[in-house]
This record gives structure tokens, sequence and C-alpha cells, in this order.
């Protein structure tokens, strides 16, 4: 199975003539997971080699505008390019955030008459009160306020409390992948994902199968399958048997804005991940300034990737200060990325983290694992 990671937005508090607000795609055999939606995500993707129209699935990390008022101008753009199918229902597109996305959708959409050809379904967080400042939780008022009606499109959607015993929240489990959210401490209530590929079956020892007389067929497929089988001959013959070792799942893990991780659950779902994307707002240099509005500096992303045995540290989410790699000129190194990927390998020294700054548009391929 193909699995990428392209970055459409690398830029932090609104987008530019150089970077698009935060916004990237995890995408696996053509379908597209979307990880938040700056303002301008849209141009975005049609800039780039992806389809809006593939995208199944929606994560937010915290509801900053930079992260999100990109979201219903995508879906109407979309609901305008499907062509409706009598014989096929289009999907429903799960979005996933933080408490208050739902309402943030319902009137955005509501107040603009925006009507949509496929339905959606949004699946709030239940942040915790050690997320962000006293002052930045959610008022109580607006909560009382919040409108029950569902958007025409709109169907019911979860509220996922925090499971206490794994200090996660567990969204999604099904025959391919397992998804999990951890909480970030930022100015807003923030989260991070992980997204964890199952382990598949290894390859089947064929020669073996045909020194026991087994011809190719549906008994191969039964075998991968993990189901033991009876030959004509009564021998049973086990996965076990036959089978080589398991292919280990690939993980993803996509972290919001942040200055730092909440509880054990990060690390701990985070760990061993293949790749690890972590805001690096601003250099070592002004760590006081990042860390009082709520961000992070290389090193200090550096650390996160080192406490959880991170294969590949991503950083993004960089300040407008910072040029683009395709506008660096020679001469020039405190103020480009390229001195970001300096401070946080120089945090990383002994460790076999390889580091890499996300540009708008790269496209990171995520191999296949060998087994062990």
């Amino acid at each position: 199975m193909s699995m990428d990671l392209t970055f459409l937005g690398t830029g932090s508090a609104y987008p530019s003539p150089h970077r698009g607000a935060s916004a990237l795609v995890l995408r696996t055999e053509g379908d597209c997971w979307l990880f938040d939606c700056g303002e301008g995500t849209q141009t975005q993707l049609m800039k780039s080699q992806l389809k809006a129209s593939r995208i199944t699935k929606v994560f937010i990390t915290h509801l900053h505008g930079d992260h999100l008022f990109g979201l219903p101008g995508l879906l109407c753009t979309v609901s305008l390019n499907i062509t409706p199918s009598p014989t096929q229902p289009p999907s429903c597109v799960d979005i996933y955030g933080p408490q208050g996305l739902r309402h943030f959708l319902r009137v955005a959409l509501s107040l603009s008459g925006s009507q949509l050809l496929f339905p959606y379904a949004v699946h709030e967080l239940e942040p915790t009160a050690d997320q962000c400042p006293p002052e930045s939780q959610l008022d109580a008022m607006l909560e009382s306020s919040i409108s029950e009606s569902l958007h025409p499109q709109e169907r019911p959607g979860r509220t996922i409390p925090l499971d206490v015993e794994g200090d996660c929240y567990t969204l999604l489990e099904d025959e391919r992948f397992v998804v999990r959210a951890f909480r970030l401490f930022h100015r807003l209530p923030s989260f991070g994902y992980s997204v964890q590929e199952r382990e598949r079956p290894g390859r089947l020892n064929t020669q073996l199968l045909q020194d026991l007389g087994v011809k190719p067929g549906p008994v191969y497929g039964r075998l991968k399958n993990g189901e033991s089988v009876t030959l004509e001959n009564g021998q049973v013959v086990t996965p076990l048997e036959v089978l080589e070792e398991a292919i280990p799942g690939r993980k993803v893990c996509i972290l919001g804005d942040c200055s730092a991780l909440v509880g054990e659950g990060p690390l701990r779902v985070c760990r061993g991940a293949d790749i690890l994307v972590h805001e690096a707002t601003l250099g070592d240099g002004h760590r006081e300034r990042a860390v009082e509005h709520g961000h992070s500096t290389p090193s200090m992303a550096a650390a996160v990737a080192r406490a959880c045995r991170a294969r590949k540290l991503v950083l993004y989410h960089f300040s407008q200060r910072y040029k683009p790699l395709s506008m660096r000129t020679e001469g020039e190194e405190d103020d480009d990325v390229l001195e970001l990927k300096r401070q946080a390998e120089e945090a990383l020294e002994g460790t076999s983290v390889e580091v890499t700054v996300a540009d708008d548009f790269l496209t990171i391929p995520i191999p296949i694992k060998r087994p062990h």
C-alpha cells in the first residue's frame, strides 16, 4: 500500500505569497486525509497533484483561524465539483476536532446559505482544563447558546472524552488503521493525531506450500488471512507454518501548535513514529517569545522526537520571517529555514533521527517497513 504526506501550507498566522497557512494531506491508496485547513487551502490543493474530491476525513488540531478558516470554503468547493449519482449516494465526510468545531461549521454554512451535495459529521474531542490558559477556556455562555439544530447535510457526530487510562482519544479503528488523538498545550486547546497502520501478514512461503502439495488458489488466500486449512490427506496447515514474519505498520504523528505536551499520552502514542510532524514557529533564539505565545522552537521539537524515538522529524508552521528554501539567496542564513533545521539537528546530535524542513508542496513518501 502506497502512503505519502504532502504539505499544502507550512506558514503560521496567515497565508502569504510564499507560504500557505497550515494544511497537510496523508494519502493512502488514493484516499486523502486532510490535517488542518487554513485559509486558502482549496487554492493550494488546486496547485498540487491532489484531488479535493478524494478527501474522506478531516482532522483539525485546534480552532485558531490559520488552521480552520479554509474548511467551510473547501467543503463548498468540493460540493460544487461533485456529479451526483442516482445509484450511489455520496459517502459521509468525517471531521474530527476540538469542542466548538461543530458549532463553527453550522454557523458558517447556515449563515452563508451553503448547501452541500454530501453529508458530513463532526466528531468533537473534549479538552481538559490543562490544555490552555484559564482565560482561553470555551465560554460557558457560548456553550449554552449553541444550537442543537443540525445543518441540513450534517449527520450526528460523536463527542469523544479522554480515555483516562490510555491518556488519549481513540477516533477510529478499522482493518487498516488505528487513529488516536492526544493533548497539547497552546493558547487554545490543541491536539495531535497519530495514524497507526496495522501490521500485515508476511509473505507466503510458496515453495513450502508446493512441497506440501498445495496448489495456488483459494487456500493461499485463506492462509494469508490467518486461517488454518485442512489438506485432502487430513494434514492441518497453520498460517504460522507458512507465513514469513509479519510486516510492521507505519506510524505518522502530526502535532498541532503547542509549547508543551500534556500528560503521558503524547509520548506513549507517538512512540516509534516513522514521521513526527512538529511545529517550529520561531528559532531557538526566540524561545521565550515562542513559549509565551504557545509555540515551539526547533530544539523543543527535537526534544519530543528524541523522547518518542521517532525516525524522522519534519518541521513546519514557520513564522513568516523565515524564508522558504525556494527564496534563499547565497550567504543568507539567519532568516531562512535551513537555520531552523541546523538547530534541530544540533539538538538531536548522537541520535539517528533525520530532520526535514517542510516547504509548500513537499511530498514525503512513507515506504513499507521491513520485518524486524
